[in-house]
């Protein structure tokens, strides 16, 4: 799907979102880590609204759980390209994608984390 030299400026702005979108719906719908970490972070939403978090902690919580997402979508996208690469079994292919996995990992530590720092003070405050 390329867009003609011809298109000017925001058609080709556009077109760019609506793949965008397309790419987001594709992740949603097919990839059950994209899913899952879906699932967490609007969990994470509504524990937000629940303890009336800060405008800071709400922007740190939506960065975390957006890098999450990130690092999940760019590890299904090489996963994808190395499966398409090379189908049957390769040491090399499965290094490349065990170091994009992991990179997703560090990404859901960091967030697990964050979540901590978060909540665990006012989850405790009920107990107190």
């Amino acid at each position: 799907m390329e867009t003609s030299s011809k298109d000017g400026f925001i058609k080709r702005r556009i077109k760019g979102v609506s793949y965008a979108f397309k790419g987001m719906r594709i992740l949603t719908t097919t990839e059950d880590s994209i899913k899952a970490q879906f699932i967490i972070g609007l969990f994470a939403v509504v524990l937000g609204f629940v303890f009336n978090i800060s405008a800071t902690e709400w922007m740190i919580q939506l960065t975390v759980s957006g890098l999450v997402l990130v690092a999940e979508a760019l590890n299904t996208a090489v996963e994808k390209v190395a499966d398409f690469i090379h189908p049957e079994f390769n040491n090399k292919i499965g290094v490349i994608k065990d170091v994009a996995a992991g990179a997703a990992g560090f990404a859901a530590i960091i967030s697990i984390i964050v979540g901590c720092i978060i909540y665990i003070p006012k989850i405790t405050s009920l107990f107190l």
